[in-house]
Formats: C-alpha cells, sequence, structure tokens
C-alpha cells in the first residue's frame, strides 16, 4: 500500500473560525495562518455571545459559512469559552464541529477541563511569531488534511 492512499493530498476548503477577544491575538493568528501557508479562510468573533450569533447566522452575521474548525480562547469577556465550549458541545447543529482550545493558560485545572467539556485539543498559545506559524501548520496539517469531518451539516 502506498503511502498516497493514507494522506490525502488536498486541503478541505473549510472555514477557520476563531474566538478571541485580544484583536493581537487575531491578527498573529491570521498571518500565522497566512504565513504557513495554508489557504483556508479564517474569520473571527470576539467572546462566545458573537460566536453564536455566527453560527446561528444572527445579525451581521446572516451569510456566515459554517466552520469546519473552530479556535477557542478560554478567558474572553462575556461568554467566555469554557461556557462557550459547554454549550457547544451540548448543541445538536454545533456539537460535530471540532474545537481547539488556543488560549494563554498552561494551568492543569483549565486543560482538564477543556477536555472533560468536550474540546478536540488543548493548545497553550506560543510566545514568539515563529511558534504560532508551527502551530497553525500542524493544525492545518492534521485538522484540515489527515482528519476526516463529518459531511458538511446544512443549515
Amino acid at each position: 500500500m502506498s503511502t498516497d492512499m493514507l494522506i490525502p493530498s488536498t486541503t478541505h476548503s473549510v472555514v477557520i473560525l476563531m474566538a478571541d477577544d485580544d484583536p493581537d491575538d487575531r491578527l498573529m493568528a491570521k498571518e500565522a495562518l497566512e504565513a504557513s501557508g495554508l489557504l483556508n479562510e479564517m474569520r473571527f468573533v470576539e467572546d462566545g455571545v458573537e460566536l453564536f450569533h455566527y453560527l446561528e447566522q444572527r445579525g451581521h452575521y446572516q451569510e456566515a459559512p459554517c466552520p469546519g474548525l473552530i479556535l477557542l480562547d478560554m478567558n474572553m469577556p462575556r461568554k467566555n469559552g469554557r461556557e462557550a465550549l459547554k454549550e457547544l458541545k451540548n448543541h445538536q447543529d454545533f456539537k460535530h464541529i471540532p474545537v481547539v482550545i488556543l488560549t494563554t493558560s498552561q494551568a492543569e485545572e483549565d486543560v482538564r477541563l477543556g477536555y472533560e467539556l468536550g474540546a478536540s485539543s488543548y493548545i497553550t498559545k506560543p510566545v514568539t511569531f515563529e511558534g504560532l506559524v508551527a502551530v497553525m501548520q500542524s493544525l492545518g496539517q492534521y485538522w484540515l488534511e489527515i482528519v476526516r469531518p463529518p459531511d458538511e451539516m446544512e443549515r
């Protein structure tokens, strides 16, 4: 069996949605995604409330495409990442979307809670841009090239 059969050669054309209240972190993530060579579209929301507005296509998100991957910061105003993750994983329409926690916290309690609430992965934000590029490359390779997601759900 050749290795071509094991690893798909094309990246799924999925939208990456990042929920993070820090504009600098959002900009760095966008630039790191571009520097990593991934061509996927990346969209942003600032907190858990806005995350659900996006997912439920409310307000100015009426035409928003369903994300294939959510990057979630744990420390946001209004509805934090813990609350948003719990709600996401209990929501019939959104529980299938992989959620990668991308946050500054290294606390074991936060890591454990993230997984208990249904996170697919937990990553501590790198302190350098080069580290973030490496994370984006790894996320892209794993979640967008190797993993087979469920067929896209209709809204």
